[in-house]
């Protein structure tokens, strides 16, 4: 069961707000930047906590906060929840810290990032994901 996003992310001031308020603890800031680099296939909650050495309690507080700004989701699969970052949020929410890059007017910096293209690093998660 796919579970959505409160709102769609645009470049409005309040979303921007939360989405960077979100970010704005180590944790989170780590779990989040964990999805990112596992691109759309996500990472399970309990290999996430694992890796940053929370307790549950804790976790599930993290990624709530997260999933609340709209910059993850979650699913399940068997028995696992899998969380996963929405790469068009955060595309929403790097393009619009970059729109007037160097007073240009354009985004000459290019802040994009393509998750149908993955690194190897991300190739190796989605096997592991898949032979589980």
């Amino acid at each position: 069961m796919e579970i959505t996003m409160p709102w769609t992310p645009k470049k409005d001031p309040a979303w921007m707000v939360a989405a960077l308020s979100a970010l704005a603890h180590e944790h989170r800031l780590a779990a989040y930047r964990l999805l990112v680099e596992a691109g759309p296939a996500g990472i399970a909650a309990g290999d996430i906590a694992e890796k940053l050495g929370l307790v549950p309690s804790s976790f599930t507080f993290h990624v709530q906060a997260l999933r609340n700004a709209g910059l993850i989701s979650q699913r399940r699969a068997s028995r696992h929840v899998i969380y996963a970052a929405d790469f068009t949020a955060m595309n929403t929410l790097v393009g619009f810290l970059v729109e007037n890059c160097c007073g240009q007017g354009i985004s000459i910096c290019g802040p994009a990032c393509d998750p149908a293209r993955p690194s190897a690093k991300q190739k190796a998660i989605r096997a592991k994901a898949e032979s589980a």
